[in-house]
């Protein structure tokens, strides 16, 4: 089990990694970051829109309601300053909720039905790692899509990175 500190530290480190993300996906040459791609998610800013979606899946399993949705991901996407609107107030909303957690409540468990139907009990840390790691992998398939562009690298987000950049108290 995680404790509360380590989840405030992971929500933070997740919102510096946004940030760099859509930073890095902004400073590329027009175009390039909704350019068809053979990606599961079609271009950089659909994947982005993926892992958004699944953040809001999950703020809803946090707090124990349904999500409504029916599938990870939307048709289409906004525009890149737009879906970066809405992650950023989502990430704010994450750091709020791991603020309030203390290490009880996130030894806390709840059963979970996820997008295909399946249900799993999962502690509210269990789903908070989750989150983490499917954020992490997917950055990974934009970070894929960056390097086929010329000249250009995917950003660097690993965590003794954030914690010299954006040292902080939890």
């Amino acid at each position: 089990m995680i404790p509360a500190k380590t989840a405030r530290m992971l929500t933070r480190y997740n919102t510096w990694s946004n940030k760099v993300w859509f930073d890095a996906i902004a400073a590329l040459p027009p175009g390039e970051d909704v350019k068809p791609r053979v990606s599961l998610f079609k271009n950089i800013v659909h994947t982005m829109n993926h892992i958004y979606v699944i953040d809001l899946i999950w703020q809803a399993h946090l707090e124990g309601r349904d999500h409504g949705m029916t599938a990870r991901n939307t048709a289409d996407h906004p525009p890149l300053a737009e879906l970066y609107a809405k992650q950023k107030a989502l990430d704010a909303w994450y750091e709020q909720w791991s603020d309030k957690q203390t290490d009880e409540t996130l030894a806390d468990r709840r059963p979970v039905v996820l997008i295909g139907g399946n249900r799993v009990v999962m502690s509210l840390a269990e789903m908070l790692l989750h989150l983490y790691h499917h954020t992490a992998y997917h950055r990974g398939f934009a970070g894929d899509m960056m390097f086929m562009i010329p000249g250009h690298r995917a950003p660097v987000t690993d965590l003794p990175v954030f914690l010299r950049e954006a040292p902080q108290s939890y």
